[in-house]
């Protein structure tokens, strides 16, 4: 009897077609790849208003590079070339590049970015066009269904 120890993502990968994403995500994720550097908190302000915190301490505004495609949001940071003449004792400052990803839901916009005191805070709100909001419709009293035939001619 054959038992199932590993998940082979490649042989399901060739068989479906515009889930690519989703199997990007399920192999990264089983694989351990996704590191836990740099922390991040996801806050929700309001109903249609967040904000993504991550912890960037010793990077400058220079180093990040923030993308906003489709339906994912990608910070980077790029460390700089450390100083090799300084004898560390104890480092625990992080300075390596890294790379988040962050998928989001239709309709979610980057509002701002700002780096406060070694926080990047990235602002998102959710702005649904007006064609797609739901509408309330009026109900009209009709005292019989002949006035209603009558009122569509």
């Amino acid at each position: 009897m054959n038992r199932l120890t590993t998940l082979d993502l490649p042989f399901f990968n060739k068989s479906t077609i515009g889930f690519d994403y989703l199997f990007d995500e399920m192999e990264k994720n089983l694989s351990g790849s996704s590191s836990g550097y740099p922390p991040y908190n996801i806050i929700q302000s309001s109903d249609d208003e967040y904000v993504i915190e991550v912890a960037i301490a010793g990077f400058d505004e220079s180093d990040i590079d923030i993308t906003h495609e489709k339906n994912f949001l990608r910070i980077e940071g790029f460390s700089k070339h450390e100083d090799t003449n300084v004898n560390y004792i104890h480092k625990g400052i992080g300075s390596r590049s890294f790379k988040r990803e962050f998928a989001l839901a239709d309709y979610v916009e980057v509002k701002d970015a700002v780096l406060i005191s070694g926080i990047l805070k990235v602002y998102l709100v959710r702005k649904v066009p007006d064609e797609l909001q739901p509408k309330k419709i009026k109900v009209n009293r009709v005292e019989s269904v002949s006035n209603l035939i009558d009122s569509k001619d």
